[in-house]
């Protein structure tokens, strides 16, 4: 019998492999993996990785351990160049092929970059290596370090080099931070966390281009004109699912690999992860979600939906659920709130720094935050799990 075959190494992926080995498929697995080793966690890269307090070797993956348990040909180094849905044939950048009874694409996403030429100086965060390179360009001691995006990755290296002693710049183009996934109130109070910390930050500016000398960033130069020097660049602009190579696959892609609601999408083709939009029966609408716990989960569903084979397959329904350590405070959310849905502050206030806040949009809740208030939220994320119903939510804080 053919293999199943995993393609990337992710949290998804490996997810996936264990859930295929608990559920009892005794066959060939193949893992490829483009990268030549197996890709660090990635929450501590932002963090403790980067401010040096923890060694890189101990940022690793939860199944990092049980690889060989698991009973998986790895290769590593090996990048998948083609794919063909209808045959379920793989075909690598060495020219290999490989055909497979099952594939699971777990590929993730790539970070985006400002357009313009490379400069020494200027740093994405994605892996081991990116976070190395910045942490070396930080044990410099610049004199001013300008993060590019607002967003969860940006705030948390932000807050890093603060911590570290550094002079920092944040640039949002956005009215307020995070507003894709948060209403403004809230996003503002992102940005009045980092002032209060002493980080310029800038909202609603927009970025032309980075100016350089000798090879290397000086200064980032905004739309309005105005530039600021800047001997360190940290881009933190969103990411791109990683699909290149399954273009004219026959598997359908959107904003990102289009599944249905049991992670299938194709015959013997599951997706999950950062990689993978589905559509989540619990809130009834399709989202990508690019969170570490939802890559267990996800990639768990994925394996298990091989395993049904041609049958209809379990729906996977999930409440998104993700944190973020900024300073002293640490930023945790339930739920798939939008930047249209009210806020109602349930528990403290916003000017205090430590609340918790729930999102509603009509008779459902569609979120709850909390900052310094985790017993509050893993209540609230208990009782989305049940229901979206307002009421419970609302009850859980009189």
């Amino acid at each position: 019998m053919d293999p199943v075959v995993v393609v990337g190494a992710s949290l998804a992926g490996l997810s996936a492999i264990d859930a295929l080995r608990a559920g009892g498929h005794d066959g060939d697995v193949v893992l490829l993996e483009s990268a030549p080793s197996l890709p660090s966690d990635r929450p501590p890269l932002s963090k403790q990785v980067l401010a040096g307090s923890m060694e890189p070797e101990a940022a690793r993956q939860p199944l990092a351990a049980r690889l060989d348990e698991l009973d998986v040909e790895v290769r590593w180094g090996t990048r998948v160049d083609s794919f063909d849905a209808a045959s379920l044939q793989l075909r690598c950048a060495t020219g290999t092929e490989l055909r497979a009874s099952g594939v699971v694409v777990a590929t993730g996403a790539a970070p985006r970059a400002l357009p313009g030429p490379t400069l020494a100086g200027v740093h994405v965060l994605r892996t081991m290596d990116d976070c190395l390179a910045l942490r070396a360009d930080l044990d410099r001691g610049p004199d001013r370090v300008v993060v590019v995006g607002a967003g969860f990755i940006g705030a948390e290296v932000a807050a890093t080099c603060r911590e570290l002693g550094l002079e920092v710049t944040l640039l949002e183009g956005a009215p307020a931070p995070m507003v894709r996934v948060l209403p403004v109130q809230v996003g503002s109070f992102v940005a009045d966390l980092h002032r209060a910390h002493g980080v310029d930050v800038r909202l609603g500016v927009g970025v032309e281009g980075l100016d350089g000398a000798d090879g290397r960033v000086r200064a980032v130069r905004l739309a309005d004109g105005t530039s600021i020097p800047a001997e360190v660049v940290v881009v933190g602009i969103g990411v791109v699912p990683g699909t290149g190579w399954l273009e004219g696959s026959g598997v359908p892609l959107g904003n990102g690999v289009t599944c249905d609601e049991t992670c299938l999408a194709a015959p013997g083709v599951v997706a999950a992860g950062d990689v993978a939009e589905w559509f989540n029966p619990h809130f009834g609408e399709r989202m990508r979600v690019e969170q570490w716990e939802h890559a267990i989960e996800h990639g768990a569903a994925a394996g298990r939906r091989l395993l049904a084979g041609d049958g209809p397959g379990a729906p996977f329904g999930s409440v998104p659920w993700f944190w973020s350590d900024q300073y002293d405070r640490k930023l945790q959310m339930a739920g798939r709130p939008s930047a249209a849905d009210e806020v109602h502050v349930l528990e403290g206030s916003l000017e205090e720094h430590r609340f918790a806040v729930a999102f509603r949009r009509g008779d459902r809740c569609t979120g709850v935050l909390g900052v310094n208030r985790p017993r509050h939220v893993v209540q609230a994320r208990m009782r989305l799990a049940e229901s979206l119903d307002w009421a419970p939510i609302e009850e859980l804080f009189t």
